[in-house]
């Protein structure tokens, strides 16, 4: 008879920790995913191996770009990093978000709005790292991890910087090292976390001319490379444009003269523009192996974008700001080890934005995002629980000319339409015929039932979404 209550004992033990067992597995395979969402400075969308540049060395990059789904049409609804910030952090075009500036700080009700804030108030730890771009009073109180490298949010980081040893070291070196002191501190929390991770790499440093500042130890990277020249270097792309942009006054032609404007810059500059995105990509490799050394990995989501592209002697140009490809498209992945089978590896050929980002990590976290939000979550794009959209409106409205003319537009898969307001002059682009933008078709009267439909259109979306501030034509600049 003891025997037997020993054996029903033993039995009901058994159960029991049989049921815990379950019960703590069913708990971890329910855990709310790690976000890492990292943000490059100026990288267009083919500064990437994995979207086909065969020059480029992103080994890590491309390893969670080709696993998970990397977009291929990915823009910027305003080209340029304290707008297109504020839209990432906000889910919203820059005409609803009022940032326009680069002083600007995002009121206490929109910052409240960020997926930050509402990641915050779901349970979720937050760090950030780098530079914050909007304003020069950043949410520093939302955070657990907060390390800024804008000084306070007063400006445009430095690349080189003195470490509290008194020792200099490169921005990427420092966020690099932060990361790993966040995953020190927040990987084995019970509590998932969302980590922003914001590079100054690629951006040029500022100055007279600009620089790009890299690695000593990248020095010799693609030291025996001839990087070919854009299909619209030519002068005469330049020459094309009317006489308000053809001035020696435009910051995207005055920067071209100092960076690329002999064949010696252009190869010196473009491979340290390289030079730069490698060292981020060196960067997103150490942290990978440090969630695999965390075992964490497979339940961390990462994100990489680019906060806006950049001219590299396009059209005669070093840049942003202006509507043309290499200038609002960026590269986009999403990785999640736990990604449906039927999204795993796909090349998405559907329009992402920037103000995507934000609604599509609340929803990874499970948080509803606000009805402001004017993006929409990617995945659920790609289930095709949404509809696919067809267009998207361009917008940009800081300084004006002849420094930066403003502009509007609307882009879609296959056409693209511009419209310089300050001075009525149209460009109408076949970008699925013509992907340099060499032809501009606005005066071709083969093109003319085109082009007024995508007049139409833009006017459509400009009453709707493209209302610009109120003292847009009397703001000054503020760099």
């Amino acid at each position: 008879m003891k025997q037997t209550k020993i054996q029903a004992l033993f039995i009901l033990f058994f159960f029991v920790l049989s049921f815990l067992h379950a019960k703590a597995q069913n708990s971890a395979n329910n855990k709310r995913p790690n976000i890492i969402f990292i943000l490059t400075d100026d990288q267009r969308w083919d500064a990437m191996g994995a979207m086909g540049n065969p020059i480029i060395k992103t080994p890590n990059m491309d390893k969670l770009a080709t696993a998970g789904i990397l977009f291929q049409n990915t823009y910027v609804t305003t080209s340029i990093c304290c707008v297109s910030r504020a839209s990432i952090l906000t889910g919203q075009y820059e005409s609803r978000h009022h940032i326009n500036d680069f002083s600007t700080d995002l009121s206490a009700k929109e910052v409240a709005n960020t997926y930050p804030a509402l990641l915050k108030n779901a349970g979720y730890n937050l760090g950030f790292i780098g530079k914050f771009g909007v304003g020069n009073h950043p949410p520093e109180h939302l955070f657990d991890f907060w390390v800024d490298t804008e000084a306070g949010g007063k400006g445009q980081p430095d690349y080189i910087t003195t470490d509290k040893n008194g020792n200099k070291i490169h921005d990427t070196d420092t966020l690099g090292h932060a990361i790993q002191n966040f995953l020190n501190h927040y990987g084995d929390d019970e509590k998932p976390f969302c980590l922003s991770v914001s590079f100054k790499a690629p951006h040029e440093q500022d100055g007279n001319p600009p620089t790009y500042v890299i690695q000593p130890r990248y020095k010799n990277y693609y030291e025996n490379v001839v990087i070919p020249e854009p299909v619209t270097a030519a002068p005469k792309y330049w020459d094309q444009f009317p006489s308000f942009f053809r001035t020696e006054t435009n910051f995207a032609r005055a920067r071209w003269k100092g960076l690329l404007g002999t064949p010696e810059l252009f190869q010196e500059n473009v491979k340290n523009y390289y030079r730069l995105i490698t060292g981020v990509d060196d960067v997103v490799g150490e942290m990978m192996k440090k969630l695999d050394q965390m075992g964490i990995a497979k339940n961390t989501i990462i994100i990489l974008m680019g906060d806006n592209g950049m001219f590299l002697g396009e059209h005669g140009m070093e840049g942003k700001w202006y509507g043309y490809e290499e200038s609002i498209r960026v590269p986009l992945f999403i990785y999640d080890p736990n990604l449906p089978d039927k999204i795993k590896q796909y090349k998405a050929p559907q329009i992402a934005l920037n103000i995507d980002i934000a609604p599509t990590i609340l929803a990874m976290a499970g948080v509803k995002a606000p009805k402001a939000m004017q993006g929409v979550d990617l995945i659920s794009l790609l289930e095709n629980k949404i509809p696919e959209r067809k267009d998207f409106f361009y917008q940009y409205y800081f300084l004006g000319g002849p420094q930066l003319p403003r502009e509007e537009g609307v882009v879609t898969k296959d056409f693209k339409y511009m419209n310089y307001i300050e001075h009525n002059y149209e460009e109408l682009f076949d970008i699925k015929h013509d992907p340099h933008e060499t032809d501009n078709l606005a005066k071709n009267p083969k093109y003319k039932m085109k082009l007024d439909g995508l007049r139409i259109r833009y006017k459509e979306l400009k009453d709707t979404l493209g209302v610009p501030p109120k003292d847009w034509e009397n703001r000054k600049p503020s760099f």
